[in-house]
C-alpha cells in the first residue's frame, strides 16, 4: 500500500537530486573521454549507459522498499545476500563514493582556485581551492532536507548557466567536427559513461525523502536520469562541435593531461563570455554531484557504523566524508579522469549493476518478498541485465590487464 503521497514539489526536488548527482564530474570528463571516437558513437553508448543504469537504480529501489526506513546498502546486502556480499558492498561502496568525491573535489578545486586568482589577483594553489570546495560538504551535518533544498538551488543555478551556455555556444559549433567518427575507440570510454549516470549510492536516501512512495520514487529516478541524458547530449554537441580532436589545445591533449573539457573552451570561441559561463556551469555541476554522492556516503557510513546522525555523530560522519576526500584530491595528480574511469569500470559494474540484480532475484524468488515490481519481465529481464554488466566487467578487467587498450593509453590509441 502506498505511503503518504509526496507533493509535486518534493518529487521535483528528488528529481533534481538524482539529475544533479548524475550531472557532475562526468559532464566535464565525457567530452574528453569520448572525443576521440566522435559524437555519434558517444550518443549510442550514452543511450545504452542511461538505460542500464536507470534499470539497476529501479531494481535497487525495489529492494530498499522491502526494508524499514534507514536501511542502506550494507544492511540490504547482508540480509539478502549474506556476509560475503556485505563486505564486498562495503569495499565497493566506499571505493565508488570516495573516488567520485575525490574527482569532483579535485576538479572543483581547480575551478575555485582559477576563479579566485582571476578575480582577486591571488596565487592560490589548487590544493587550497579543493579544500574550500570540499568543506562545502559540511552541509551534510544539517540533514537530508537541508541538503535537498541547497541542492535544488544549486541545480537551478546550474540549469540557468547551462541555458546561457547553450544559447551562446550554438553559433560556435562547427558541424564538420561532429562528423568525426572512430568507432574502434568508442568502447574504451564505456566505464566512464557508466559513471556519468551513477547515482545509486544515494538511492536508499530517496526512500525516506519521498515517504517510500513507489510511484513518486519511480518518477524521480526516471525523470532525473532522462533529464541528465538530455543535458549530456546537448553538452556533447557543443563541446565536440567547438573543440577539435587534434592540435595543442584539442580533445586529445585534454585526455593526455587528464583535465576537464572546459579548460580549452575559451581558446576556440570568438567571445570571452562563453568560456566564463562554462566555468560557472562546471562549478554548479560539480557541486550538485558532490552533494548527492556525499549525502549517500554520509547515510551509508551512518548505517554501516551504527552512528546516529545527531550531535557529535554528525560531526564525526562529516569528517569521515571530508578528510579522506581532501587528502586524496590534494595529493594525487591526474586524479580527475582516473578516479571516474575506475569507479565506472570496477565499482559501478559490480555494486550498481550486478548486485541490484542479485538483490531483487533473491528477494523476489528465494525469500518471497512482496511489493511493487519496478521492472517487468521477471527472471528473463533480470538475467539479461545481469549478463550485460557481467560482460562489461570482463571487458574492464581485460582493459586493466592490458589485453584491451584503455583510453589512458593515448599513444597506443593514436597509432
Amino acid at each position: 500500500m502506498e505511503k503518504n503521497t509526496p507533493t509535486i514539489g518534493t518529487i521535483l526536488s528528488a528529481t533534481f537530486l538524482v539529475a544533479g548527482t548524475c550531472i557532475g564530474g562526468g559532464m566535464l570528463a565525457l567530452p574528453v573521454a569520448t572525443g576521440l571516437s566522435g559524437f555519434l558513437p558517444s550518443f549510442v553508448l550514452m543511450g545504452v549507459s542511461w538505460l542500464m543504469m536507470t534499470l539497476t537504480a529501479l531494481l535497487l529501489m525495489e529492494a530498499c522498499l522491502w526494508m524499514e526506513e534507514g536501511v542502506h546498502v550494507i544492511t540490504l546486502t547482508s540480509r539478502l545476500l549474506g556476509r560475503g556480499a556485505k563486505w564486498l558492498a562495503w569495499v565497493l561502496f566506499l571505493f565508488i563514493s570516495y573516488a567520485s568525491l575525490v574527482a569532483y573535489g579535485a576538479a572543483g578545486g581547480l575551478q575555485i582556485a582559477g576563479s579566485l586568482n582571476a578575480v582577486l589577483g591571488t596565487t592560490l594553489s589548487n590544493d587550497i581551492g579543493a579544500l574550500i570546495f570540499i568543506l562545502f560538504g559540511l552541509t551534510f551535518y544539517l540533514g537530508n532536507q537541508v541538503v535537498g533544498r541547497v541542492n535544488s538551488w544549486l541545480f537551478i543555478a546550474m540549469c540557468l548557466s547551462y541555458v546561457a551556455l547553450v544559447g551562446m555556444g550554438v553559433d560556435e559549433v562547427k558541424p564538420s567536427y561532429l562528423f568525426h567518427q572512430k568507432w574502434s575507440t568508442s568502447l574504451m570510454a564505456f566505464p566512464l559513461l557508466l559513471t556519468a549516470f551513477s547515482f545509486q549510492t544515494m538511492v536508499p536516501s530517496l526512500g525516506p525523502y519521498l515517504h517510500k512512495n513507489a510511484s513518486a520514487l519511480r518518477k524521480a529516478i526516471v525523470w532525473g536520469t532522462s533529464f541528465a541524458f538530455f543535458v549530456y547530449m546537448v553538452w556533447q554537441t557543443i563541446i565536440l562541435g567547438v573543440i577539435p580532436v587534434d592540435g595543442e589545445e584539442g580533445l586529445t591533449q585534454l585526455l593526455i593531461r587528464g583535465i576537464p573539457a572546459t579548460e580549452f573552451l575559451g581558446n576556440h570561441v570568438s567571445g570571452p563570455y562563453l568560456s566564463l559561463v562554462a566555468e560557472y556551469f562546471a562549478f554548479f555541476a560539480l557541486s550538485t554531484s558532490f552533494l548527492g554522492i556525499g549525502l549517500g556516503l554520509y547515510d551509508f557510513l551512518s548505517d554501516g557504523l551504527h552512528i546516529k546522525e545527531k550531535g557529535w555523530g554528525s560531526v564525526f560522519l562529516s569528517a569521515l566524508v571530508i578528510v579522506p576526500t581532501y587528502y586524496c584530491a590534494a595529493n594525487y595528480e591526474r586524479v580527475f579522469l582516473t578516479a571516474l574511469d575506475l569507479t565506472g569500470g570496477i565499482g559501478d559494474t559490480i555494486l550498481n549493476g550486478l548486485i541490484p540484480c542479485l538483490l531483487v532475484w533473491v528477494g523476489r524468488y528465494k525469500l518471497g518478498y512482496k511489493g511493487v515490481k519496478f521492472i517487468k519481465g521477471g527472471k528473463t529481464a533480470l538475467a539479461l541485465i545481469f549478463l550485460f554488466y557481467l560482460a562489461t566487467l570482463v571487458y574492464v578487467i581485460l582493459m586493466q590487464l592490458g589485453y584491451v587498450t584503455s583510453i589512458f593509453n593515448v599513444q597506443e590509441i593514436l597509432k
